[in-house]
């Protein structure tokens, strides 16, 4: 059995191997790389840093990055699959695709500043209406968010970390901080998956004994959270279907899980990256939402 000590010693010699000529070589060293999986990356980081080989730092960083890769894919895996009740969990998975060294602390303590902002304005009297106000005051008019109107279609719109450093998104991401915002506080807000328009629900509740029970095909209604959480009603979604010309589906009126709702914010990134024409990044997310269609919750 290896110990820690000569595993990190047998790491560092196929590391010390990455010059390798023979392509058919290099690749069997860096299958035993790719074996130590996320482990690896500290000793790979180290060796890029004391590499004078432009060729041996570019072979470092693709591998670290497959690793990474790899990594995220079955993360998603698992979280679609067990965990995907935690959507702030999934949208930082998300966004370490991108940004693979996320500060996740540092997410979950910026969101909790958020609701805890929330949570000092309600109380139990409050209606479903007076709830979204007290959400929207905090969100919007304290914390500043908004929609990036002049800059909807990059990337950087997408990704969590940017999102609340800079207080613009797009429709997507700003829907999805307001639900992990209301949801922590159990408010019944869920995303819908309507077409071109990402928009937000609110369902009936009733209780049973102690307990809430939430009704998601009853929704009260609708919230626009790319217009500073603006209210509307089904009828505005029926007209919306028609001057977009889209055969109408149950699916564009209810709310849906939080698997689709990551599903969504990566196909429409495949689609940003598409016309920047990042080839690469698109092909990258496409094997990553395959990790989220295993098994739907």
């Amino acid at each position: 059995m290896s110990t820690p000590e000569h595993k990190d010693k047998e790491l560092e010699a196929l590391i010390s191997m990455l010059d390798e000529p023979d392509n058919e070589m290099f690749d069997q060293i860096r299958g035993k790389i790719f074996s130590y999986g996320p482990d690896a990356i500290p000793t790979l980081e180290d060796a890029w840093e004391n590499a004078f080989d432009d060729l041996i730092q570019q072979r470092i960083e693709n591998i670290i990055h497959r690793i990474q890769l790899d990594d995220l894919y079955s993360e998603l895996h698992n979280w679609s699959r067990f965990g995907y009740a935690d959507l702030l969990r999934g949208y930082m998975l998300l966004t370490r695709f991108q940004y693979p060294d996320l500060d996740e602390d540092k997410m979950i303590q910026k969101i909790g500043r958020i609701s805890q902002d929330v949570w000092l304005e309600l109380n139990q009297n409050l209606t479903a209406l007076e709830k979204v106000k007290v959400i929207n005051h905090i969100l919007f008019d304290i914390h500043k968010f908004k929609g990036n109107k002049a800059n909807i279609q990059s990337p950087d719109n997408y990704y969590l970390n940017n999102i609340l450093d800079t207080k613009k998104g797009n429709p997507v991401s700003l829907g999805l901080i307001f639900i992990i915002i209301a949801q922590s506080l159990k408010i019944p807000v869920y995303g819908v998956d309507l077409p071109r328009h990402f928009i937000l629900s609110y369902t009936d509740t009733y209780a049973e004994g102690t307990e809430t029970v939430v009704e998601k095909d009853k929704v009260l209604f609708y919230i626009n959270p790319f217009n500073k959480g603006a209210l509307f009603t089904k009828n505005e979604i029926e007209l919306f279907i028609k001057q977009m010309g889209l055969e109408p589906n149950d699916s564009f009126y209810q709310p849906c899980n939080n698997v689709d709702i990551i599903k969504r914010v990566g196909r429409e990134l495949i689609l940003v990256y598409e016309k920047a024409g990042n080839k690469e990044k698109m092909e990258e997310l496409k094997v990553l939402l395959e990790a989220m269609d295993t098994k739907e919750p």
